[in-house]
């Protein structure tokens, strides 16, 4: 491992831990070991080294989850999006820094006022939202997932599945004990014995709401 990914690296650690506010270069050379001048040299402030930790994140994300699908057989895109719940949570276990980071309330906090801050993190949730959609599109396609919208409810099993791991990161509850009964929901909110979105209006329409 190279010294600039070894500041890379510590840093994660100590931004996931203090926050961005709080974190400081001096404490992170001292942790590494390095000259403040070393750290400048790779990363010319605080701020671009924290857009350098959420980059290097997107792009671990689209690797682990490409290796994932190459390397497993889904019987179903039902199936898949369990699999892909199960992944995800195995992916918080090993990049914890990272997506504790990642919910950390400065990190938004500077994403109102960088624009690179806002659009990095935007991309890293569009990336987890698409994990979720491709599988919600391949279910459709072989007809084991109802006919939805498959962004909007890619979305919306990501919040559940996104709560656990907030759980998880702040140890306010043991998120295991909740997640058979996550897979449990999605696979009843998207099989296909359902029926779908459109026909839940037209049953509705004419209902008077009292």
């Amino acid at each position: 491992m190279t010294k600039k990914n070894d500041i890379l690296q510590a840093a994660t650690h100590l931004l996931a831990v203090k926050g961005y506010k709080d974190a400081s270069v001096a404490e992170l050379a001292r942790i590494t070991a390095v000259a403040q001048g070393t750290i400048f040299y790779h990363y010319k402030n605080k701020e671009e080294l924290f857009l350098a930790i959420l980059i290097a994140f997107q792009e671990d994300i689209v690797a682990e989850f490409t290796r994932y699908r190459n390397e497993h057989h889904f019987a179903s895109g039902l199936q898949m999006v369990e699999d892909v719940i199960a992944f995800y949570l195995h992916m918080v276990a090993q990049m914890e820094d990272r997506f504790m980071l990642l919910h950390r309330h400065d990190a938004y906090e500077l994403a109102r006022v960088n624009p690179t801050c806002h659009d990095c993190l935007e991309s890293i949730y569009d990336c987890l939202i698409d994990i979720f959609e491709q599988a919600i599109v391949t279910g459709q396609s072989d007809g084991s997932i109802r006919k939805v919208p498959a962004r909007r409810m890619a979305m919306i099993i990501f919040t559940m599945v996104d709560g656990l791991v907030r759980f998880h990161n702040y140890k306010l509850y043991d998120a295991g004990v909740l997640y058979e009964d996550v897979v449990l929901s999605c696979r009843t909110i998207l099989q296909n014995n359902l029926p779908s979105d459109q026909e839940l209006k037209d049953d509705n329409k004419g209902v008077a709401v009292s």
